[in-house]
């Protein structure tokens, strides 16, 4: 099933597809909802499995194309969407990248709603001791933005992320050919979606989400329903640094899934898999 929701400032494209309780999952910056058409499926013959396409990106519009983004106004559409399909009941919720950073605000503003919480990097790298390098990270890649372009400012943030600190500069750019792929009809179109969504993400998400520093005290407080989670391919790596940062300073383990920042898409089956564990072990 697929639907669309209407909040402040925008209208939101969300799909629902199995049965049971309800498994809310967030998707980080590209691909949407899309991005776990690998999981949602495997996961929907346990749960009644929701995703959406967060506001400004793919199918969910925004009213002002120009409006600012902050990750409470995100946060506040998932609740929404909770609202709609799973009113007055807490929820299993598992969000991804700046998805995940869309979650744990949710989790601190409205605990009641979630049951459990699996945190798959979320880059709050405001947590880090190393932060001020990351904001410096940040404001290079949305100069390269303005004054070169989007492909060399994707380049130059894709090697921030690689790096232990922030000190990375641009690679030299390198051949693309993706584009001589023949990719099956649905795969292509969302590859279409996820070019289209990088303006966007880079120069609104990037900023406004990896800006944002949690409150830390109050996660540490309900860390009994948060799991905080990386890939395996990718320790050290920025998107999970946080997230291990986090999980120490709590006195909880580090859930590790398969592959690396886009496990949902590289191992699918293994993902869903050691989420469904997940949320048995913490489950109540």
């Amino acid at each position: 099933m697929t639907g669309s929701l209407r909040v402040n400032g925008a209208t939101l494209h969300y799909e629902v597809r199995g049965r049971g309780p309800l498994l809310l999952l967030i998707p980080g910056g590209s691909g949407g909802a899309a991005s776990f058409d690998g999981i949602a499926g495997e996961l929907a013959a346990e749960y009644t499995v929701a995703t959406y396409d967060p506001r400004g990106m793919s199918r969910s519009t925004l009213d002002d194309p120009g409006a600012e983004q902050r990750v409470a106004e995100h946060a506040e559409d998932a609740l929404r969407i909770l609202d709609l399909l799973s009113a007055g009941e807490p929820a299993r919720v598992f969000g991804a990248s700046s998805g995940a950073i869309t979650a744990l605000h949710l989790l601190t503003a409205h605990p009641e709603r979630i049951e459990r919480l699996v945190a798959h990097e979320p880059p709050v790298v405001e947590v880090l001791p190393d932060a001020p390098g990351h904001r410096a990270l940040i404001a290079r890649v949305q100069e390269a933005l303005h004054a070169r372009g989007l492909m060399p400012a994707m380049a130059l943030f894709a090697a921030g992320l690689k790096e232990e600190g922030a000190a990375a500069t641009e690679p030299e750019a390198e051949a693309e050919t993706e584009s001589e792929i023949e990719l099956p009809p649905q795969a292509a179109a969302r590859a279409e979606r996820t070019m289209a969504d990088l303006p966007y993400f880079l120069g609104r998400i990037v900023p406004a989400f990896m800006s944002y520093a949690p409150d830390v005290q109050r996660l540490e407080a309900l860390s009994d329903r948060l799991v905080l989670a990386g890939g395996q391919d990718s320790r050290g790596q920025l998107p999970y640094r946080p997230a291990a940062f986090l999980a120490e300073r709590f006195g909880t383990e580090l859930l590790h899934f398969p592959g690396g920042h886009t496990g949902t898409t590289t191992h699918p089956a293994e993902f869903a898999e050691t989420l469904r564990k997940a949320f048995h072990s913490t489950g109540r």
